[in-house]
C-alpha cells in the first residue's frame, strides 16, 4: 500500500537517522540549553563522544521533576522569539510541565498526526469528529492539526456536549471518532438509548490517553457499529498525542523511530531489558527544537515487539501502555499525581493529610472517590460542608470531579511501608 506520510524505511536507515538526530539533538542543547549543559558537564559528556547509538547510554535521564524545577519553560533550547505555542500538563505538585514549540516542533508533530490517520486507513473523504479536550492540553490542538495535514475534514467538537456530539453524528455523518475509551463507551450507550444506530455513519475510532480493557473497547465497537477502533499514544512532553498508533493488524503500536528513540529499562537499575521484556520506556527526541528531550523517563510499563508486522508497515512496535512504575494515574483523560490531591488538602486546616483515592468504573465511566479524615480535634459538625468544599477545590486546581467523604481520626488503613493511596479497580469488569 502506497502511503503519503508514513516512510518505509528499513532497519539500517532508522539507525542511521537516529544516529543524525541524535547527534543533532546533543549538539543543539549542549549550545543553547543551561539545563543540558549543566548535565552534560555532571556526566563528563561532549557532543563529540556520540559517535553510535550505544553511545546513547553515556547521556543523563531527565525527568518530570526536572521539568518541574525548570518551570515555566523547563529545558528552553532556542531564543523566547522562537517560540510559537506552549502547551501544558499536569505536574507532580500543583506546578503543571509546560512545555515550549517552535513552528518546525508544530509542523513535524501534524506530520506524525497525519500518519496516524493514514495507519488508520482513512481518506481525505473522510470526516473527524475530535471529542477530546482543547485549549492547554495537547489532544484536541494535536488532533485537529494532524487531521489538517492529512486533509481529511475536522469536526472540532471537543469532550463532552453530549447534544451536540450526537447531532454532529447524524446531521454531518461523521465517519472517524476521536476520544478516550471512556467517552467512546458514552456515545455507544447514548447512540442505542436514543435509536441512532441507522442514523450515523461512524466507521473507525481513535482512542486513547486511559487504560481501557478489551471488554470495553468491544462494548463502545458494537454500540457505534464499527468496523474498526485504534488505541494512539502520546505525551505532551514529546509534542503530544500522534507519536505512535495501533494499525489493523492489532498487534501492538507502531511509533515514529525516525522523530524519537523509544528504550526500555529496568526502572530499578536503570539498564535496558532484554528485547521484548516488559520495563519503563524512555524517550529522546530526534528533531525538537525548543524542548528536546534526552532519555526523557515516561513511568510508562511497555515493550517493544521484536519482528516486522503483518500490516506491511516497517516502522517498530511497542505494545500498549502495561502500567506506571510511579504512581501516576489517569482518570477522564488526566494525568493525576496522588500529591496534587495532597496539595490542595493543605489549605484545609480542618482535615487531616490523610487520605486514599478509589477509582471505579460504572456503566463505562470513570469514578473517583476521595476519602479524608477530618484533623484530631477538628468537630464533626460540618462534614458535608467541608466535603463540598474540597471537592469544589479539587475541580478548580486538577479539573477533574470527585465524590469527597469525611471521615474520623485514624478511620483509614494505616501501613508502615509507602501508604497505597491509590485503589483502582477500573479493570474489574
Amino acid at each position: 500500500m502506497d502511503h503519503r506520510f508514513i516512510p518505509n524505511l528499513t532497519e539500517e536507515q532508522i539507525a542511521d537517522i537516529q544516529l543524525d538526530g541524535l547527534k543533532w539533538t546533543v549538539g543543539h542543547t549542549h549550545a543553547n540549553s543551561p539545563f543540558y549543559q549543566a548535565r552534560f558537564k555532571e556526566k563528563g559528556v561532549e557532543p563529540g563522544d556520540i559517535t553510535s547509538l550505544d553511545d546513547l547510554r553515556r547521556l543523563p535521564f531527565t525527568t518530570a521533576e526536572d521539568l518541574k524545577d525548570g518551570y515555566p519553560m523547563p529545558l528552553l533550547s532556542v531564543p523566547e522569539r522562537d517560540v510559537v505555542r506552549i502547551h501544558g500538563s499536569s505536574g507532580t505538585t500543583g506546578k503543571r510541565k509546560i512545555l515550549a514549540y517552535t513552528q518546525n516542533d508544530i509542523d513535524v508533530w501534524k506530520d506524525m498526526f497525519a500518519r496516524c490517520y493514514e495507519m488508520a486507513g482513512l481518506t481525505v473523504e473522510d470526516r473527524v469528529q475530535i471529542c477530546v479536550g482543547y485549549g492547554l492540553w495537547t489532544a484536541g490542538a494535536g488532533f485537529q492539526l494532524g487531521c489538517e495535514r492529512f486533509g481529511a475534514m475536522a469536526l472540532p467538537v471537543g469532550p463532552g456536549l453530549l447534544e451536540i456530539q450526537l447531532q454532529m453524528l447524524t446531521d454531518l455523518k461523521a465517519t472517524c471518532m476521536c476520544s478516550t475509551a471512556s467517552m467512546a463507551l458514552l456515545m455507544g450507550e447514548e447512540v442505542q438509548k436514543q435509536g441512532l444506530a441507522d442514523k450515523i455513519s461512524l466507521k473507525k475510532a481513535i482512542f486513547g490517553s486511559e487504560a481501557h480493557t478489551p471488554k470495553m473497547r468491544r462494548q463502545f465497537e458494537q454500540a457505534l457499529g464499527l468496523e474498526d477502533s485504534f488505541d494512539i499514544i502520546g505525551m505532551t512532553e514529546l509534542y503530544g498525542p500522534g507519536t505512535g498508533l495501533e494499525c489493523a493488524a492489532h498487534d501492538g503500536i507502531h511509533y515514529w523511530a525516525d522523530m524519537y528513540i523509544t528504550e526500555i529499562i529496568d526502572p530499578e537499575t536503570l539498564q535496558p531489558v532484554a528485547p521484548g521484556e516488559v520495563g519503563e520506556m524512555v524517550v529522546t527526541s530526534l528533531r525538537k527544537e525548543a524542548s528536546p528531550l534526552i532519555r526523557y523517563r515516561t513511568h510508562d510499563l511497555t515493550r517493544l515487539i521484536p519482528g516486522t508486522c503483518a500490516c506491511g508497515v516497517t516502522m517498530p512496535r511497542v505494545d500498549k501502555i502495561l502500567g506506571r512504575s510511579d504512581d501516576m494515574f489517569i482518570f477522564r483523560g488526566v494525568n493525576i499525581y496522588p500529591g496534587q490531591i495532597g496539595s490542595v488538602l493543605e489549605h484545609f486546616k480542618e482535615l487531616s493529610a490523610e487520605y486514599r483515592i478509589f477509582l471505579s468504573r460504572k456503566d463505562g465511566l470513570d469514578h473517583m472517590a476521595v476519602h479524608v479524615e477530618r484533623a484530631p480535634g477538628a468537630p464533626a459538625g460540618n462534614d458535608e460542608g467541608l466535603a463540598r468544599a474540597l471537592a469544589d477545590e479539587i475541580r478548580k486546581n486538577i479539573l477533574v470531579r470527585g465524590e469527597v467523604s469525611i471521615l474520623g481520626p485514624g478511620e483509614l488503613p494505616r501501613s508502615f511501608s509507602k501508604t497505597k493511596r491509590v485503589e483502582d479497580s477500573r479493570g474489574e469488569e
